[in-house]
């Protein structure tokens, strides 16, 4: 099991938080996206979920993108694991495994 959040400086708590939050929100729209919206806008031709759903996780990708990024300076990543973390919403499913490995790296101090 990892370790306690409790250990961490509260700037990176609060940013590992800010961070679970939104690769969540992320993965899951991109797989509503995916699953949902696309087929059904060039399967059934029915444009009009994918033309709500895309915006959306396009906003709310790059809310992901400043929340991974700002965990990366806190949790001084590397420039790999910066790049990989970011990119890990473009993936469907991507996002929730990066999302518990970072997570545990982070709460144990490992380097990403």
């Amino acid at each position: 099991m990892a370790a306690d959040t409790t250990s961490l400086p509260p700037r990176v708590a609060g940013a590992l938080a800010r961070y679970r939050v939104l690769a969540y929100v992320v993965g899951v729209m991109l797989l509503v996206l995916v699953a949902v919206a696309i087929p059904l806008k060039y399967a059934a031709d029915v444009p009009e979920v994918s033309a709500v759903v895309s915006p959306v996780h396009g906003l709310f990708y790059v809310v992901y993108l400043v929340t991974a990024f700002d965990l990366a300076l806190k949790a001084r990543f590397t420039a790999k694991g910066t790049v990989l973390v970011l990119l890990a919403g473009v993936v469907p499913f991507v996002s929730f495994v990066a999302e518990r490995r970072v997570t545990a790296r982070v709460r144990a101090g490992q380097p990403l």
